[in-house]
C-alpha cells in the first residue's frame, strides 16, 4: 500500500465499498457503493410474492443547475451515521405502510450526467401505500441522510451542497431566521 492510499481514511477508499446493511426480518437492504446502480437489483431484493406493487425511484445527474452547465456530481458521507439514519428511515416506512420490502441505495464518488445517484424501491400490497412510501423514504433520505453532494459546473466552479437545501421541486429551503 502506498503512502497516498494508506493516508485515506477508510470512509472514503472506494475500495472498501459497498458498504451494506441488510435486515431480513424487515426485507430492509440497505447500499453505499461507488458503483453504478442497478436498479433490477433493488427490485429483485424487494419483490414479494405477497405485493401487487413495486415502486423504483432513481435520482440522476442532470445536466444543469440554476441556467449553469453541470459537468458532474460528487457524493461523500460517513457510513455509520448514514447507514443509522436510513435504517430508522426504512423502519418508519415499513411501519407506516406495511411495507413488504424497502432498498435504498446511494452512489458515493463522482455520478456523472444522465447516471443515477439513488435508487429506492419499495414493495407493498397496493399500489397507493407503495408510491407514497416511495416518496416519503426520498424525501426522508435527502432531510436527514447525512450525505453531500459537489456541483462541478463546466465553466470550473463547485458548490458543495446539502440535500437538506432544496424541496421536492428545487427550490431553496429557507432556514429558521432567514
Amino acid at each position: 500500500m502506498t503512502t497516498e492510499a494508506s493516508s485515506i481514511p477508510a470512509h472514503l477508499d472506494p475500495s472498501t465499498y459497498p458498504r451494506i446493511h441488510h435486515d431480513a426480518t424487515h426485507n430492509i437492504h440497505l447500499t453505499l457503493t461507488y458503483s453504478p446502480l442497478d436498479a433490477n437489483t433493488y427490485l429483485a431484493q424487494t419483490s414479494s410474492p405477497t405485493a401487487g406493487a413495486n415502486t423504483l425511484f432513481l435520482g440522476t445527474t442532470r445536466d444543469t443547475f440554476e441556467g449553469r452547465s453541470v459537468s458532474q456530481l460528487s457524493y461523500t458521507t460517513y457510513p455509520p451515521l448514514v447507514l443509522k439514519t436510513l435504517t430508522a428511515i426504512a423502519e418508519d416506512a415499513v411501519k407506516k405502510h406495511q411495507l413488504k420490502g424497502v432498498s435504498i441505495a446511494h452512489r458515493l464518488g463522482v455520478v456523472p450526467i444522465g447516471e443515477a445517484s439513488i435508487a429506492i424501491a419499495v414493495s407493498s400490497g397496493h399500489r397507493a401505500a407503495s408510491w407514497r412510501a416511495g416518496e416519503e423514504i426520498l424525501e426522508a433520505c435527502k432531510e436527514r441522510a447525512e450525505i453531500w453532494k459537489r456541483e462541478e459546473f463546466v465553466d470550473g466552479g463547485m458548490e458543495w451542497r446539502a440535500n437538506a437545501d432544496r424541496d421536492a421541486e428545487g427550490n431553496l429551503v429557507k432556514k429558521d431566521g432567514s
